[in-house]
């Protein structure tokens, strides 16, 4: 596959080096071409023209849209299809059918149910700190991503929808080589297929035994008397069971990291000088966990300044360098400050239609783990060097490879 274009600034898949990937995309421009895996795009790193086209009819979800794939220049060889054509699902349509999709998960998620979440989230948070907490017993480096920050958004999307327990390592694994670049195309096809068996035959035993979880309120549904088909469940379902727990691990994580980094600030919010919920907005802005977000298609030329986006081109949103938006967040954007007036100005989890549907949990997941694990580690500090992070080789999703620390 080759229709890269000379100019365009390619992604590294590897995110061996996010913040210089990052500065230099700030440093090309508010809208600028790149290439993803050899296939050319364009990406969104200001703010206001992110909203603009965040909201913008013209550019839509259907990948149907996309001169590259109508071309068969862009095939299910390419390894991020599967982020972009994923079956039918709130997710990949927009208008009219978007709503009727999004409408149940939407009504199962409102701030009362959220709050009739949090005593499971605090059970589930309490658990995993007394593992973590075993875990370290000898006074060894321990790896938070593994044992708290991953597991506990995972425990916590699936009991809301209704996924069994025992199955959360295997999930754990499928989605961990579906979203990585160094799994072979061919395998991770093999996954998705695996993926829609899995959620087919969860929702099938659902429809036929319906239980008090969101699958089931998804299958019930009878929006506007056109209830959700079977695809229709499952697409809902496995986008919701992915971004439900990878964007939490990260955002749980990154703050972390943020405020060990940092002591004065992690001070200020010990002393109660600063609110845990504005720590939160702050992490979003300045390291997300989206770095990018796959992908829009113009159904006619759109013009964004000087420049031209064409019928049928892709457009991304880079999250990760729209959070460093000077003209939004003023000129030290590129540092984290848990005092920052602007930090809930962000649109990490999106903007729009298609905001997120579950940031409001992931949210409240990470207010309740943050509080948790400094309270019960005070003299929690990082197991490596900060320059020694790194990246896991997933060019979306704002992924650490692990996360030694020392508990005391």
């Amino acid at each position: 596959m080759s229709s890269a274009c000379p100019h365009a600034m390619a992604i590294d898949p590897m995110v061996s080096d996010l913040a210089g990937e990052t500065a230099a995309l700030r440093a090309a421009g508010p809208i600028t071409r790149i290439e993803l895996l050899g296939v050319p795009a364009w990406t969104i790193t200001d703010h206001q023209i992110a909203r603009q086209l965040l909201t913008d009819t013209r550019l839509i979800k259907d990948i149907e849209a996309w001169e590259l794939w109508q071309s068969g220049v862009v095939t299910r060889q390419w390894p991020l299809i599967g982020m972009i054509d994923a079956g039918r699902s709130m997710f990949t349509v927009d208008g009219t059918e978007h709503r009727r999709l999004r409408i149940k998960t939407t009504q199962a998620l409102t701030p009362r149910r959220l709050e009739e979440l949090r005593p499971s989230i605090e059970r589930l948070t309490k658990e995993l700190l007394d593992d973590l907490e075993e875990a370290g017993q000898d006074g060894a480096a321990v790896d938070l991503k593994q044992i708290f920050a991953y597991p506990l958004p995972m425990r916590v999307i699936s009991e809301l929808m209704g996924v069994p327990r025992e199955d959360h390592p295997m999930l754990l694994d499928w989605y961990k080589k579906f979203f990585s670049m160094v799994t072979p195309q061919d395998e991770r096809l093999r996954i998705i297929d695996a993926m829609d068996v899995y959620f087919t035959e969860m929702v099938r035993r659902k429809t036929a035994n319906p239980e008090d979880d969101l699958t089931s309120a998804l299958i019930l549904a009878d929006e506007g008397g056109e209830p959700l088909t079977e695809e229709e469940v499952v697409g809902n379902l496995k986008a919701l069971v992915a971004a439900g727990h990878e964007t939490t691990v990260s955002l749980i994580l990154n703050a972390v990291r943020a405020l060990l980094t940092r002591p004065e600030q992690l001070a200020r919010v010990r002393a109660e000088e600063v609110e845990w919920k504005q720590v939160i907005e702050e992490t979003l802005r300045f390291d997300g966990p989206v770095i990018h977000l796959l992908m829009r298609f113009a159904t006619e030329d759109i013009t964004v300044g000087d420049t031209v986006i064409e019928k049928g081109e892709g457009v991304i949103m880079s999250y990760r360098a729209i959070g460093r938006d000077v003209s939004i967040h003023g000129e030290d954007a590129d540092e984290f400050d848990v005092a920052r007036p602007t930090a809930n100005r962000n649109i990490s989890f999106g903007y729009g239609p298609h905001v997120c549907p579950g940031a409001a949990l992931a949210r409240l997941e990470a207010a309740i783990a943050l509080p948790a694990l400094f309270e019960r580690f005070p003299e929690l500090r990082l197991g490596i060097p900060d320059a020694e992070f790194t990246n896991l080789p997933v060019l979306t999703q704002n992924d650490l490879a692990a996360f030694p620390v020392q508990l005391a």
